[in-house]
């Protein structure tokens, strides 16, 4: 059986998915540790990348091409824009990815990659720009879990930064561009390798903060990170349910 890739940028971020784990296998792959273990009965293979998008894409294309995975889970934490209805400790699942760094700051405005003609990823006949989907099988499913067991969880357009927002004005620019609820610093890059792939992508993250002027103190990341691997937790048991014997309303891959 394929395993299923778990990726974060911190070990605070997978250190839940790692204690739950059985069969624990310490590795290295091209300058990456990670670990293989099982989840149930799903083997996994988890590792911290490191944060920002050189290290996250780097660690995506390096695992995928070692493990080859059924899926990528991306996880970790991020930073509610507000009117998303969002909080700290809730959960968001991806429906895209926006990379909001790519383009070209003029005098007079920024043009994104769709603007000056330049896609950051073709295959086949399509070509992406700033917008990446993700998953979208992957991502029903985990809204189905989360109905099923009552925890609220909302589907919508992530942002990628590599600077993140410090003040509300940035944020609500950002949210208004994007249609976004969210931003963190790594999804999108893997997002993106996964796009290349053509590899499933879920991306679930954890609400630590929201994104205002910036005020650490208001931030609660461990509470973000737990509801996260709980709920990543909670995603991998069903796909180790078999489909004839489960009564949930959730399918099974």
């Amino acid at each position: 059986m394929k395993p299923v890739f778990i990726i974060a940028a911190v070990p605070q971020e997978t250190v839940l998915l790692e204690q739950t784990a059985c069969h624990i296998n310490r590795k290295r792959s091209v300058g990456f540790e990670y670990v293989e273990a099982t989840l149930g009965s799903i083997p996994v293979a988890i590792c911290v990348s490191g944060v920002g998008k050189i290290n996250a894409a780097s660690a995506t294309s390096a695992m995928i091409e070692r493990i080859k995975p059924r899926v990528v889970i991306s996880t970790g934490c991020a930073g509610a824009y507000r009117g998303s209805g969002l909080s700290i400790g809730s959960l968001a699942v991806a429906s895209h990815e926006c990379l909001a760094d790519e383009g070209v700051q003029t005098s007079l405005e920024w043009l994104d990659m769709r603007q000056i003609g330049l896609p950051t990823l073709t295959r086949g006949m399509t070509s992406y720009y700033n917008e990446l989907p993700l998953a979208k099988h992957a991502a029903e499913k985990a809204m189905q879990l989360a109905d099923y067991y009552g925890v609220p969880l909302t589907r919508g357009r992530f942002v990628t930064v590599s600077t993140c927002s410090g003040s509300e004005q940035r944020g609500e620019q950002l949210a208004r561009q994007y249609g976004a609820i969210c931003e963190n610093m790594e999804g999108g890059a893997v997002a993106q390798v996964c796009l290349r792939y053509g590899i499933d992508c879920l991306e679930i993250r954890g609400i630590s903060n929201l994104v205002e002027e910036r005020n650490m103190k208001n931030w609660d990341i461990p509470r973000a990170v737990e509801a996260a691997q709980r709920f990543v937790l909670k995603y991998i048991e069903e796909m180790d349910r078999p489909a004839q014997s489960t009564a949930h309303k959730v399918t099974t891959e």
